[in-house]
């Protein structure tokens, strides 16, 4: 997938890239396989803001994936691929021998026509789906359940893969593309390949306008606000944050500072941080 960029009509469009989507189909979505999206704009079920900076954006509707890739021994020929406005990789149509279509991740490579399958005689190519006992050890893959039965929860997201190191007392050693080294129990299933859409990192968005379109709104520097509103306001002028360190608006650290929980049950699962230690 390559990265296409524009004649510099205007001071955006000078900076501005885009992802070639020419292999993409130019058909519109499975509408069987579409649900209605609400917009929640940052906010819990209580209408206070959890998450800032989030509202607006163009109205989309929710592809159903199958992150289970439950329908086993079974062939499904892939129908399209598509571009899909909830994630930055592509994902693709796929049909099986029976006529049901499901939507899947669709790893780099995978092609109109090619045929996927599921299930412990699947080969070891791009888009098949095995248990991690099934699986050779060094093989690059992705979509992996954490459960098994659950649906595949790491390694979603455009480019990336995690490599299979070895097996062991019922439980594979799985390197995440952020050098963290974790056990996933061995009857998990995971995608072989590597996910699609691997120029997704290096697209410019050239203008705010674009992130807009995404639904994000702008974000405003601490130091420039009051102190009413955030640790790093007031002051005459540039001002120094004057604490030890950055702080979030609620006060925390905000470089370096480990949120996760300090005793948490899967801890004995990770063997390797991705921090190195």
């Amino acid at each position: 997938m390559a990265i296409k960029s524009y004649k510099p009509t205007s001071p955006s469009r000078r900076q501005m890239t885009v992802t070639d989507y020419s292999v993409l189909s130019k058909e519109g979505p499975e509408k069987s396989l579409l649900e209605p999206l609400k917009k929640k704009s940052g906010r819990n079920s209580y209408g206070r803001i959890t998450v800032r900076h989030r509202g607006g954006g163009n109205r989309r509707k929710y592809r159903v994936i199958d992150f289970k890739r439950d329908k086993e021994a079974m062939n499904a020929t892939v129908l399209t691929l598509e571009y899909d406005p909830n994630r930055s990789a592509f994902i693709a149509l796929v049909q099986y021998e029976d006529g049901e279509k499901r939507y899947i991740l669709a790893p780099h490579g995978l092609k109109v026509g090619d045929v996927v399958r599921a299930g412990s005689d699947a080969d070891i190519k791009p888009g098949n789906a095995l248990k991690l006992e099934d699986i050779p050890v060094g093989t690059f893959i992705h979509a992996i359940e954490l459960y098994p039965g659950k649906g595949a929860q790491l390694v979603r997201s455009a480019g990336n893969m995690a490599q299979l190191m070895g097996k062991e007392n019922g439980f594979a050693l799985i390197r995440l593309p952020s050098g963290e080294m974790r056990k996933v129990t061995i009857g998990c299933k995971a995608a072989i390949g590597q996910v699609s859409n691997i120029d997704h990192e290096n697209v410019n968005y050239g203008k705010a306008g674009r992130k807009r379109h995404m639904g994000w709104r702008p974000t405003v520097r601490g130091s420039v606000m009051n102190p009413c509103d955030h640790p790093h306001g007031g002051g005459e002028g540039k001002s120094p944050v004057g604490r030890p360190g950055p702080v979030t608006p609620w006060g925390k650290p905000a470089l370096g500072y480990k949120t996760r929980k300090k005793h948490n049950r899967t801890d004995k699962y990770i063997v390797k941080r991705r921090n190195g230690k």
